[in-house]
C-alpha cells in the first residue's frame, strides 16, 4: 500500500506526523495546566495568612515549571505565533515576573487568589485552541536582533500589565469591602488597601517604560520591513490606545492623585485594549476566522 496519496492529498506519513504533533501538543498542555492547578487550588482555599511560606513558595515554582517547560519545548525550533503558543508564554513571563515581585514586596504573593484562577483559566483556554493551525515562524525582512527584542519587549509588557490589572482589581474590591464595612472572604485573603494601591502605579509604571520600548521596537522592525514606521492596524492602535491610557492615569495620580476604583477601572481598561491588540487579534484569526 504506497504511502503517498494522489496529486495535492498529503500522504500518510505527513498524515501521521501531524497527527502526532497534535497528540504531542495535548499531552504538554494538558501537562503544563495540571501544573498550575495545585497552587491555583491552594490561592483559592487557604485563608488568611501573615506570610509567604514554603508551601507558597513550593507551590509557585511547579506553577512556574509547567508553562516554562511548554514554552522550551514548543519554541525550540522556531518562534510560534498561534494564540496556544501566545496564551502559555504569556502565563510563563507572568509567572516569573509575579515571583520576582513577591521576592520583592511583602504583599504581592496575597494577589495570588486573583491571579492565579486567571492564568488558569487562561491555560484551559490555551489547551482548548492548541490544535488550531497558526503560521509555525515569526521571521521578516528585519534583523533577527530587532525581531527578538520586539518580542521579548512585547511579552513582558503584556504580563506586567497582567500583574497591574490584578493589583487594580485588587484595589476595586477592597475599596467596596472597606465601603460596605463588610470585609468579603477573599478581601481578607487580598493586600491591604494601599499596598495595593502601591503594587499597581509600581507595576502601571513598569507597564508604561517597557510598553513604549515595545512601540519603538516594533516601529523599528516596521521599517526594516516595508520602510514605514507606522501602519494603522488593530494591534498598534490598540497599543497605542493602551499606552496614552496608562500615560494619562499615572500623570493624573502625579498630578491630583487619583487612585482607588476610578483608577483601577482605567488601569483595567487598558488591560482591555492591550488584550486586544496581542491575544485577541490571534483568537480571531486562529479561531474565529478558521
Amino acid at each position: 500500500m504506497p504511502l503517498d496519496g494522489g496529486p495535492g492529498e498529503p500522504s500518510l506519513t505527513h498524515r501521521g506526523r501531524k497527527a502526532s504533533r497534535m497528540v504531542q501538543n495535548l499531552v504538554f498542555g494538558l501537562t503544563a495546566l495540571a501544573a498550575l492547578l495545585p497552587a491555583t487550588l491552594a490561592s483559592v482555599l487557604r485563608g488568611s495568612a501573615a506570610r509567604a511560606d514554603a508551601a507558597f513558595w513550593a507551590l509557585l515554582a511547579l506553577a512556574l515549571a509547567g508553562p516554562a517547560a511548554w514554552v522550551w519545548v514548543q519554541f525550540g525550533d522556531a518562534w510560534r505565533t498561534g494564540l496556544s503558543a501566545t496564551l502559555w508564554i504569556s502565563i510563563a513571563t507572568c509567572l516569573a515576573l509575579y515571583a520576582g515581585l513577591c521576592a520583592t514586596s511583602a504583599w504581592a504573593w496575597r494577589l495570588a487568589p486573583l491571579l492565579l484562577p486567571y492564568l488558569a483559566a487562561a491555560g484551559l483556554l490555551a489547551v482548548a485552541t492548541g490544535q488550531a493551525p497558526a503560521p509555525q515562524s515569526l521571521r521578516g525582512g528585519a534583523p533577527g536582533a530587532w525581531i527578538d527584542l520586539h518580542i521579548a519587549v512585547s511579552v513582558i509588557t503584556y504580563a506586567l500589565l497582567t500583574l497591574a490589572a490584578v493589583a487594580a482589581l485588587a484595589v476595586f474590591l477592597q475599596e467596596r469591602a472597606l465601603k460596605a464595612r463588610r470585609p468579603t472572604p477573599l478581601s481578607r485573603r487580598l493586600p491591604p488597601l494601599a499596598e495595593a494601591e502601591r503594587l499597581q502605579v509600581r507595576l502601571l509604571a513598569a507597564s508604561e517604560a517597557v510598553l513604549g520600548l515595545g512601540v519603538l521596537t516594533g516601529m523599528t522592525v516596521l521599517w526594516f520591513e516595508t520602510g514605514r514606521v507606522l501602519v494603522l492596524d488593530h494591534k498598534t492602535l490598540f497599543s497605542i490606545a493602551s499606552f496614552l491610557v496608562i500615560g494619562a492615569l499615572l500623570a493624573a495620580h502625579v498630578v491630583s492623585g487619583v487612585r482607588g476604583r476610578r483608577a483601577g477601572r482605567l488601569v483595567l481598561l487598558a488591560y482591555l485594549l492591550l488584550t486586544l491588540g496581542y491575544p485577541g487579534v490571534k483568537f480571531v484569526t486562529d479561531v474565529v476566522l478558521r
